[in-house]
Parts: structure tokens; C-alpha cells; sequence
């Protein structure tokens, strides 16, 4: 079955890529110089955005590999794993700055808030052009990076209004407050891709499907009188898997060959992309068992 053509993301990711570890370069040498947690913190992410983006770009790489004998399925895997990993690496690096946050709240210490604005602003203007470069997939890989990204430019428009709340007041004590903040925002978003992922790696059904949707456009069509065994779960973010049986007592092969087509053909439209069907009679096998009970030698 013909599966819908995806947007190939790998120049993006290169240019992303490159962008963000020249950026990490400043921000870290900036969050020294001007002695900002934000823009230190912000540096983190970047980092976390830096293996991020190059985890994606090898998973849409090794995802590209056709199936073998060994790996049937090929490596669409790949993905979720990743996306899984990059949420893990999320969490951490908020952890961390939640904790130097708070060390820094009990024990304030001078900021150069120009500097800190000045880099801040390079930054928003970086992580909005590697936002705009990666929005639009639903690819988990991709999502996961996208959230590092995100989160990145939600923190340089944080550390531009630390800055200048800094320059103005001279109240230092809001760049570990902004921080903590951003890492909190950061974890949430992180655990929401953690929990789809999990769902994908545990072969739960997805939850943008509704399981009896999929049941009532199998059985409605025309020669098939019920559906069991049915198990329904993500190959990866975009593609889906069914297995059933299918009760049926049409004999003709030609028909049932249709009603195999039909049944497929209703199930894209759930990006159901793989299906097995195994047709049965119900009847039949009513009517064997009941003919093993009458004669059972």
C-alpha cells in the first residue's frame, strides 16, 4: 500500500544544527561574562538542543534504510526512541536548573543585564528561525526536537524581560526566579512527548483513534459479519498497524479479495498503513464444533 509522501526534514535539521551549537558558544561565553544563571541556564538547553537535534537527524537517517529479512519493519523505531531519549535529556537539564535556580534565590549575585539582553536577543532571533525551520511534523523525533527549540525561545524572551527588569530595578533576584520558571514550562511539555512515546513503545492503541470507529468501519462493509481478535497500535508517529479476524462467510475468493480492499481502504483514512486481515466463517465453526460433540469418537 502506497503510503503518503513525508517531508524530508534532514536540511532543516543540518541548518538547525549548525545555528544552535554557534549560538551555544556565545551564550555560554556571555552567561560568564555578564554572570546571568538565565543565560547559562538558556546555554543548557542549548545543549540539550544540540544532541537533540543530532539524534533527529541520525533517526530520520537510519529510518530511511529499507526493511531487511532481519528487521522487517525497517528502522521507523528509530523515531521514538530518540523522541523518548530527547525527553529524558529535557527533564534533566530542567532539574538542574530548577536546583542552580534555587541556589541562586538563597544567594543572589551581581548580573550585567546589557550583555545579558544584547545575547538574549541573538538568541530569540536564532531559535525563531530553527522554530520556523522545523514547525509543521508530526513526527515524534521531530516534536521532540521542535519542544527543545521552543523551549529555547520561550527562554530568550524570558531573559530579554530579566534583563531589562535588571537594568531598571537592579532586583537580580528575578533571573533565577525566570529560570525556574522556563525549566518548569520545559518539564511539562517534555512529559507529555515522554508519555506518547511510551504509549508507541507499549503498543497501546493511539489515542487520536477511536477503536470502535475502526470496528464499525470494518463490519459495515458488505459481507462481513464481525471482527475479532482485533490489536491495533503505532509502528511510529504517523504510521499504524491493525491485526483481526474477520467473520465472513463469503466463499468466493474474488469477493473476498474485495472486501479485503474495501476494509483497507476505509482504515487509511486512521493512518492504518499495515493490516492483516484473516478471514473466517463463523458459522462454519459453530458448525464443526457442534459436529464434534455429536460424533466425538
Amino acid at each position: 500500500m502506497e503510503q503518503p509522501k513525508r517531508r524530508d526534514y534532514r536540511r532543516s535539521l543540518k541548518i538547525a544544527l549548525v545555528v544552535t551549537i554557534v549560538f551555544l558558544l556565545v551564550e555560554i561565553a556571555g552567561g560568564f561574562i555578564s554572570g546571568s544563571l538565565a543565560l547559562l541556564s538558556d546555554a543548557g538547553h542549548m545543549f540539550s538542543d544540540v544532541l537533540a537535534l543530532l539524534l533527529s537527524l541520525a533517526a530520520i537517517t537510519i529510518a530511511t534504510q529499507l526493511p531487511t529479512k532481519a528487521r522487517t519493519y525497517g528502522y521507523h523505531r528509530v523515531e521514538i526512541f530518540v523522541a523518548f531519549i530527547n525527553s529524558l535529556v529535557l527533564i534533566g537539564v530542567s532539574a538542574g536548573i530548577v536546583w542552580e535556580a534555587w541556589i541562586r534565590f538563597q544567594n543572589p549575585s551581581p548580573i550585567e543585564g546589557g550583555l545579558m539582553f544584547f545575547i538574549a536577543l541573538i538568541g530569540l532571533v536564532a531559535n525563531a528561525s530553527i522554530v520556523w525551520l522545523l514547525h509543521g511534523s508530526h513526527d515524534l523525533n521531530i516534536r521532540s526536537a521542535f519542544l527543545h527549540v521552543v523551549g529555547d525561545t520561550i527562554s530568550s524572551v524570558a531573559v530579554m524581560v530579566a534583563a531589562a527588569w535588571i537594568t531598571l530595578t537592579g532586583q537580580v533576584i528575578v533571573d533565577p526566579v525566570l529560570s525556574g520558571i522556563i525549566a518548569v514550562i520545559i518539564v511539562i511539555s517534555a512529559l507529555r512527548i515522554l508519555r506518547e512515546t511510551l504509549a508507541i513503545l507499549l503498543q497501546f492503541t493511539p489515542r487520536d483513534v477511536d477503536f470502535d470507529a475502526v470496528v464499525r468501519d470494518m463490519t459495515s462493509v458488505k459481507g462481513v459479519d464481525n471482527v475479532h481478535h482485533v490489536h491495533l497500535w503505532s509502528l511510529c508517529s504517523d504510521i499504524n498497524v491493525l491485526d483481526a479476524h474477520v467473520y465472513s462467510c463469503e466463499r468466493d475468493v474474488e469477493k473476498i479479495e474485495a472486501m479485503k480492499r474495501e476494509i483497507k481502504e476505509r482504515l487509511k483514512k486512521y493512518h492504518i498503513l499495515h493490516s492483516t486481515l484473516e478471514f473466517e466463517c463463523e458459522k462454519c465453526e459453530e458448525c464443526s464444533l457442534i459436529a464434534g460433540v455429536e460424533h466425538p469418537g
